[in-house]
């Protein structure tokens, strides 16, 4: 959530960076002329306040001299029902003001590229070559359908875009699992495992709502939701919390399965395991003082490259340019791996600098010099694993199966899959 000073300060800063993310300027002015209201409100009380203050010193004078103080205790009372009544106009506003900027996302760090869409994301660097026989490459769906992934009986039990993995697939999806967890660890972050299941508020200081309801699975009688990413529990571990600032930057990696509705993804990725309503992801979060948090996101966005680079999947890495960053995002590095089978580069990771967007949706301060300040969070994914195992099935495939990754070959205990 953007700060209400700010817009008071020079409104101009955000009719800008809703420009540049392609939206209307509608809320500043909704916000500008609320806060006007609110200003005049809170104006005409302090006056009221003043009048009662100035009236009161009197009551006692009055009795002292034995005069009626009856007309003096009228007009206090007077005085109070309309502060009442002002104050509680200027918190309607205050409410009001308050849901308009939770649906405003972040400001782009002025650092981001100005774009229209993806198409103007620039390409950052690339590792890896892609394999020279690419086309002939079979799509994972079509190698994997027989022996290792059930599409038919998890649509069955579950529905479109759910799968039972069998086997090594099955064996391959913990491995995965496993592997980042164990590098992450290596990489200085702390691991921990979340509850999958969250209420409201935490997907409010993330800011999953209100702006996203659509897009999530909803528990209505508990008030819980569905983890759509451990970015969310893990962020929201230390909501309404004063940290010190020794104590950052805090850096954690957690697995959890992530449930989303694609409500707006409709026929996109509709074949295999690309695009699933379930799917397993292990997502790094940083705390970081404000200052280290541009430096913090280059070193996070390494650390997910490297799942990749231990795998020795081809991959490039883009930056996300104004209108198609994330609504919490104020920078973002997409991380994208070879599919074969699509001759193209697709996302399997996203990696931001959320400033102090979320430290004020979910109260997350540190203590510098007596004084409070917000952290800034950060987050990627270190990786999505379902996606990680496509790439693995079509870079490393031959007639038969597919070769595993050296570094897997512990976890899996073989070194090949067969179809």
């Amino acid at each position: 959530m953007l700060s209400l000073k700010l817009i008071r300060d020079d409104p101009s800063i955000l009719e800008r960076s809703l420009r540049q993310r392609g939206q209307e300027a509608e809320p500043v002015k909704k916000l500008v002329e609320l806060d006007k209201k609110w200003r005049h409100l809170k104006g005409e009380a302090d006056k009221l306040k003043g009048e009662k203050n100035a009236i009161s010193l009197t009551i006692s004078e009055a009795k002292k001299k034995g005069g009626n103080i009856e007309p003096i205790v009228k007009k206090t009372k007077e005085l109070s029902e309309g502060i009442a009544t002002l104050d509680a106009k200027a918190e309607k506003l205050e409410v009001q003001m308050a849901e308009i900027l939770l649906t405003v996302a972040n400001i782009p760090d002025n650092s981001v590229p100005l774009g229209k869409s993806e198409a103007d994301n620039p390409e950052v660097r690339k590792w890896g070559e892609p394999r020279k026989d690419s086309k002939s490459a079979k799509p994972h769906y079509e190698v994997a359908e027989k022996s290792l992934i059930d599409f038919e009986r998890g649509a069955k039990v579950a529905g479109h875009r759910f799968v039972v993995l069998k086997g090594l697939a099955a064996r391959l999806e913990r491995s995965l699992v496993n592997f980042m967890l164990d590098l992450q660890v290596m990489n200085g972050y702390a691991e921990v495992l979340p509850p999958f299941l969250v209420n409201s508020k935490t997907m409010t200081g993330t800011g999953q709502l209100p702006k996203f309801a659509e897009e999530l699975y909803r528990c209505r009688d508990d008030d819980l939701w569905l983890v759509p990413t451990a970015e969310v529990p893990v962020t929201n571990l230390f909501s309404g919390e004063i940290l010190e600032e020794s104590a950052l930057p805090m850096k954690f990696c957690a697995y959890t399965p992530c449930f989303r509705r694609e409500a707006g993804s409709y026929q996109k990725d509709i074949k295999g395991i690309m695009r699933q309503h379930q799917f397993d992801k292990v997502e790094l979060v940083k705390f970081t003082l404000p200052e280290q948090s541009s430096a913090e996101l280059e070193t996070l966005t390494r650390n997910a490259e490297s799942v990749l680079q231990k795998l020795e999947l081809p991959y490039r890495v883009i930056e996300l340019c104004t209108a198609d960053l994330g609504f919490a995002s104020a920078k973002t590095y997409d991380i994208e791996v070879w599919l074969p089978s699509q001759d193209k580069y697709r996302e399997i990771s996203s990696c931001s600098n959320c400033t102090d967007f979320q430290a004020r949706r979910a109260n997350i301060r540190f203590r510098r010099a007596g004084k409070m300040e917000f952290v800034h969070t950060l987050n990627g994914s270190g990786i999505a694993v379902g996606r990680t195992m496509i790439a693995i099935m079509e870079n490393y495939q031959d007639g038969n199966g597919f070769t595993v990754p050296k570094a897997l070959r512990d976890y899996m205990r073989c070194d090949r899959v067969d179809f």
